[in-house]
C-alpha cells in the first residue's frame, strides 16, 4: 500500500499514483513603511495542500471504479486522515478537487488510460489537535486503572450478597 485516505487505500489494484506534490504555504504579512523596506511578521502556517496524480490502467489497476470511490468520499463533505504507506500521518484532508481524463479507448468505449489529478486539503490545526492532548489520555488511563482494584472488590461483594440471597432463598424452599 502506497497511502491510504479515510477508507481509500492508494496501491496499483485501485489508484496508484506517479508523482504526489506537497506544497505548504506560511503566512508573512507585511506593513509598508516610509522610506525602509515593508515590515514582514510571521504569523503562522497557512495552506498545506497535496496533490496525487497517476495513470490507471484498467485491464492492470483499478479504473473508474476507483475514482467513483474516491469521488464518493468527497461528497460526504467530510475531513478524512491520510496516512502514508510507512506509516507517515499527514493529518486531516479534504479533497478540493478531482480531475480525470479517458482516452485510448477500446471498442466497446471503455477507456484503456486515465489520467487523474487528486487535490487534497489539509484542515486539522496541528497533529496534536488531531489526537488530542496525549497526555490528558494518559492520565485518564491511569486513573481508571487505579480505581480497578475497588471496582473490582466492590463487584466481588455484590456477586457474594447476591448468591448468599439465593443459597437463603434456595433453602427457604427446600425447607
Amino acid at each position: 500500500m502506497m497511502m491510504v485516505y479515510g477508507m481509500m487505500p492508494f496501491m496499483r489494484q485501485t489508484l496508484p499514483y506517479g508523482e504526489l506534490q506537497q506544497n505548504i504555504d506560511y503566512r508573512w504579512p507585511t506593513n509598508n513603511r516610509f522610506g525602509l523596506r515593508p515590515a514582514a511578521q510571521y504569523i503562522g502556517p497557512g495552506d498545506e495542500k497535496i496533490t496525487l496524480s497517476g495513470e490507471l490502467r484498467p485491464e492492470i489497476t483499478g479504473g473508474a471504479i476507483s475514482l467513483m470511490t474516491v469521488r464518493l468520499l468527497a461528497d460526504q463533505g467530510m475531513a478524512w486522515p491520510l496516512i502514508g504507506g510507512s506509516g507517515m500521518i499527514y493529518g486531516m484532508y479534504v479533497i478540493e478537487n478531482i480531475s480525470n481524463t479517458h482516452s485510448e479507448f477500446f471498442p466497446n468505449g471503455a477507456a484503456s488510460k486515465i489520467m487523474f489529478t487528486l487535490s487534497l486539503k489539509r484542515v486539522d490545526e496541528s497533529l496534536t489537535s488531531m489526537f488530542g492532548d496525549l497526555n490528558k489520555q494518559a492520565s485518564g488511563l491511569i486513573s481508571c486503572v487505579s480505581n480497578l482494584p475497588g471496582q473490582i472488590t466492590s463487584a466481588i461483594d455484590s456477586v457474594k450478597s447476591a448468591a448468599g440471597s439465593i443459597i437463603s432463598s434456595a433453602g427457604g424452599l427446600l425447607g
